[in-house]
């Protein structure tokens, strides 16, 4: 039972159509591997996933759909080297982590000669971050070139309206939003629409670590950077398909492979109804433990994709841990920078685990509290 915060659980369906698949692909007596990416036979694959990525996120015919490399951390770079033009300023939105990370790639850039960047707000309090930020609160700049926001903090286990009541994605008129969605992409149906660009590393939700998935706005590609080395523009990938060098073509294979298992398993409107029940008894199982269990994040801003707590004390949450990888539970230790307990519950996490996990907990709870 695989909670880790990603690289993350895969659909079984999945893995066990690469294994049949591995060594003849589609006939072709050789692995999808092997396979030239400027060949008919890969390339089937590349456009059929780009078309699973269309559907599920149904995203219209002025957008375009990358597949770069480099995580969501090369795309921290990459935003302002490209819509970032100098004399201008983007705004962001910090609620964790992540968000800090981008501020800080995106400075870094900034120093190179694009525009300059601006926290509009941020909810960190001691170093701590318990809710995401408040529309009132964002001091957002008169004319930005795109407000950034981080969906989901997998660290923090925030989420940006979260089905608990959350806020909402901030709207500014006539500015592009622009979204790392990497932990909760197809995750929960979004109109992509309110987007200027959506970006997510594919190791949570829907494939594995090594492909980025980049959803932006026709007229954002044309409005970029042409003085730029061709690999860091969004206009070069979009106008040779993804295909400007060799693609991850493997990584892009299996993200085929877990879209075509999200389509089977009903698409995103199950998808979404699963993954809020799987968080529903998880957070139950905290709030009903007499305070055995805390999550420190407010109830409007608690992540569906990524649930912290806390036990009473340090001694508590290793004997937790080890009990529950007795129990075949693995990734439950919460991140490095702040410890305890942290359960990710992505599309490809079961129903299943997160009843066991539940039980495991009230079971916990009786003996050692």
């Amino acid at each position: 039972m695989n909670f880790s915060a990603g690289p993350a659980a895969l659909p079984v369906s999945a893995l066990e159509r690469a294994r049949e698949e591995l060594l003849d692909f589609a006939g072709s007596g050789m692995s999808v591997m092997e396979q030239s990416h400027r060949g008919k036979v890969y390339e089937a694959v590349h456009f059929e996933a780009m078309a699973l990525v269309k559907k599920h996120l149904a995203v219209p015919d002025d957008y375009e759909i990358l597949f770069l490399q480099g995580g969501a951390t090369m795309m921290f770079a990459t935003l302002p080297m490209n819509l970032l033009p100098k004399g201008s300023v983007a705004d962001y939105v910090v609620c964790g982590a992540w968000g800090e990370k981008a501020v800080a790639e995106a400075r870094a850039a900034a120093s190179l000669g694009v525009g300059d960047v601006n926290v509009a707000a941020t909810t960190a309090v001691d170093g701590a971050y318990r809710r995401v930020a408040r529309r009132e609160e964002l001091a957002l700049s008169e004319r930005a070139a795109y407000v950034h926001v981080t969906s989901n903090e997998t660290i923090h286990g925030l989420q940006l309206a979260s089905p608990y009541d959350g806020e909402p994605f901030p709207e500014v008129p006539g500015v592009p939003l622009v979204c790392d969605m990497s932990s909760d992409i197809l995750g929960r149906r979004v109109d992509v629409r309110r987007f200027g660009l959506v970006y997510a590393g594919a190791q949570k939700n829907i494939g594995p670590s090594g492909v980025t998935i980049v959803v932006v706005r026709k007229d954002l590609v044309e409005r970029g950077r042409r003085d730029l080395p061709q690999i860091f523009q969004l206009r070069a990938h979009a106008e040779t398909s993804s295909l400007l060098n060799t693609p991850p073509t493997f990584g892009i294979y299996l993200v085929r492979n877990t879209l075509a298992w999200f389509e089977a398993e009903g698409g995103i409107d199950a998808i979404e109804a699963r993954n809020r029940a799987k968080a529903d008894t998880l957070y139950e199982a905290i709030d009903a433990s007499g305070g055995f269990y805390t999550c420190p994040v407010e109830r409007s801003s608690r992540s569906v994709m990524n649930v912290v707590f806390r036990l009473p004390k340090p001694d508590l949450e290793a004997a937790f841990l080890k009990e529950a990888e007795g129990e075949r539970m693995i990734g439950l230790k919460g991140h490095r920078a702040l410890g305890g307990i942290r359960a990710s519950l992505y599309n490809a996490v079961e129903p299943a685990w997160v009843a066991a996990l539940a039980s495991f907990m009230k079971d916990f709870a009786k003996s050692k509290g």
